[in-house]
């Protein structure tokens, strides 16, 4: 074999290869994206970041993985002739064949060597940046217009949001580039080594009929067939690992709210019914895992036993043309070679139809999750205005999601340093009223106008973020520690609504939220307040777990140093009349009735 020769074709082989596989590509792409869901569902998530308009370099990287695939299955051809080489060099007794056999090998091991190192480097790097997109991409769908809120009022809320951005969006990247590769390296191989089997094949006689190149026939037949019955053994697969993805992630938000929820499980001496729900959720895992491990075991069953089956069919096919000396030693390894390499790239979808099903199962969620959050973007919005320095309501209706009037028609105005107490029966809609003003509630119509600048929602139970007790202090805006003058308002603002004695511990990180009980998270949001000074506040029972002097305390402290606030307060305390000067009470009939009216001078 005239090596020169060989490697000079390679050159030529690796353009044709990869203009016929790039077009092959694109024309699959292209069909896939337009009549199969798979290719939908694909392409609704890939094609904006594949998108030349908006960056060369993953289209430029992914050539050039593309490249590097076909480059190592040129060399699995050379690695082919070799055996073929060395081989013949053996049974000839041919000892500078046989060394020139190793200088070869010598030289294609190392280029081996460097293309997978590059390879590796090339996919993980792609595979990180994709990521890195995919995950801004939902992260910021979901966040954006708030689709985490509002997506509770679908009719489906989806299940499980922070594995379907954590780990499904890890699962689709990584498996899509090794899928694809998979795929151009099976086709391409298929045809490079269908070439040589062709070369090396005699005819054989079937059944009276002469057959010629008949090992090249029975390879495809025997594969098809295999294919077929690995199929339908492991179609599935695909349920299974869906529900696999989807029972562990209810099992881990279960041990989540646990430890979210504790203290309270602990007060309730709940351990016996918490327990039974989180066994009952892993048992689903196991018992899924269960029947993931019996079809596997059909699948790999059948698969292992088509796979060694073939191991021994091409030397039974050649073994007459060798002991009749028709072909060489090295032509008969390279035949088993050949045919073994030719079963493996046609058995591609057969053996990796448990990864095809596993990536399926991520489509799906990921497609899911999307759907969930454009459909959560479709829900009804108020009208919301900012203007001015008041709050106005105008013709402002609210219903329950399924129709049910909460507020009909509410006319309200409040100015700058007016404050408004909401009251009401249990169920009335008073905090969905705050909701409204807040734009989250999406079954209301009317208009909204909120004072220019910054609002501020307290609810009876604050939001501590992770972090500092300075960075709870200053949510929604972030802390810096390094000014001095920030750092003594923090210390003044604590010391204010009676926290002075945090305040050595303003930069400790902790769970603050589990550290401190609920009053001195309330007093704590009272402080946020003061540092936020917003344009107008409202209060979701905001003082539930003070007493009536902390109460009376903290709403002093507002008026004094926010003079120019609009204040407005959901209650039932008659406490709180003696902080706000107007009334609006909701009559909770069932009919949407309110009642504006001045509150009581003194409490009853």
């Amino acid at each position: 074999m005239n090596w020169n020769n060989v490697l000079m074709d390679s050159g030529i082989w690796l353009a044709q290869a990869y203009a016929i596989t790039v077009a092959m590509a694109a024309a699959t792409i292209w069909g896939l994206a337009r009549f199969t869901i798979w290719g939908r569902q694909f392409w609704a998530l890939a094609a904006e970041y594949f998108s030349p308009r908006r960056h060369w370099r993953p289209l430029a990287t992914l050539a050039l993985i593309l490249f590097l695939t076909l480059c190592g299955v040129r060399l699995e051809v050379l690695f082919s002739a070799w055996y073929n080489t060395m081989y013949s060099a053996l049974q000839k007794l041919d000892s500078a064949g046989f060394w020139t056999a190793m200088l070869i090998f010598a030289i294609l091991a190392t280029a081996h060597v460097i293309r997978s190192l590059i390879d590796f480097y090339m996919q993980q790097a792609f595979t990180i940046r994709w990521r890195v997109w995919l995950n801004e991409k939902l992260l910021g769908q979901w966040l954006d217009g708030r689709s985490y809120y509002r997506s509770q009022y679908l009719d489906a809320p989806v299940d499980n949001p922070d594995q379907r951005i954590q780990q499904d969006v890890a699962t689709f990247v990584e498996m899509s580039l090794s899928l694809s590769m998979g795929v151009v390296n099976a086709l391409v191989s298929t045809f490079a080594f269908t070439l040589i089997l062709w070369s090396l094949s005699g005819p054989l006689a079937v059944l009276g009929t002469e057959v010629p190149r008949a090992m090249v026939f029975l390879v495809f037949a025997y594969v098809l067939i295999a294919t077929v019955f690995a199929i339908g053994i492991g179609r599935p697969l695909i349920l299974l690992n869906f529900l696999n993805e989807r029972y562990n992630a209810d099992y881990r938000y279960a041990l989540v709210r646990l430890r979210e929820y504790s203290e309270s499980i602990a007060f309730y001496a709940g351990e016996k019914v918490e327990g039974a729900l989180l066994r009952s959720r892993f048992a689903n895992v196991i018992g899924n895992a269960w029947a993931i491990v019996y079809r596997t075991l059909k699948f790999l069953g059948f698969n292992f036993t088509v796979t060694q089956t073939a191991v021994v069919f091409p030397f039974i096919i050649q073994a007459q043309r060798f002991f009749s000396k028709q072909i060489s030693l090295g032509d008969l390894m390279q035949t088993a070679q050949a045919f073994g390499r030719l079963q493996d790239n046609l058995s591609f979808f057969r053996n990796a139809y448990d990864s095809f099903a596993t990536y399926r199962a991520t489509l799906n969620r990921l497609s899911g999750f999307t759907k969930a959050i454009a459909d959560a973007g479709a829900l009804p919005e108020p009208e919301l205005r900012e203007e001015g320095s008041a709050l106005v309501l105008h013709g402002l209706s609210i219903t329950t999601p399924d129709g049910a009037p909460l507020v009909d028609k509410l006319d309200l105005l409040a100015g700058p340093g007016e404050s408004l107490l909401i009251r009401g029966p249990s169920g009335s809609g008073k905090t969905t009223l705050l909701r409204a003003v807040a734009g989250l509630w999406p079954y209301c119509q009317g208009t909204i106008t909120r004072p220019e600048g910054e609002l501020l929602f307290l609810s009876q139970k604050p939001y501590l973020p992770q972090g500092s007790l300075r960075d709870a202090l200053h949510y929604p805006k972030k802390a810096d520690p390094d000014s001095a003058q920030a750092g003594g308002r923090a210390e003044q603002v604590l010391a204010t609504v009676q926290l002075g004695h945090l305040a050595a511990r303003l930069d400790q990180v902790d769970d603050w939220g589990r550290i401190l009980s609920l009053g001195e998270q309330q007093r704590l949001a009272f402080g946020r307040l003061l540092l936020a000074a917003p344009r107008a506040a409202f209060l979701d029972e905001a003082t539930s777990a003070m007493d009536e002097g902390l109460e009376d305390a903290m709403y002093r402290l507002v008026r004094e140093q926010l003079p120019d606030t609009v204040l407005l307060s959901v209650g039932h305390r008659s406490t709180l009349f003696a902080h706000h000067g107007r009334q609006l009470i909701l009559k909770g009939d069932g009919t949407g009735a309110w009642e504006l009216a001045e509150t009581p001078k003194t409490p009853s």
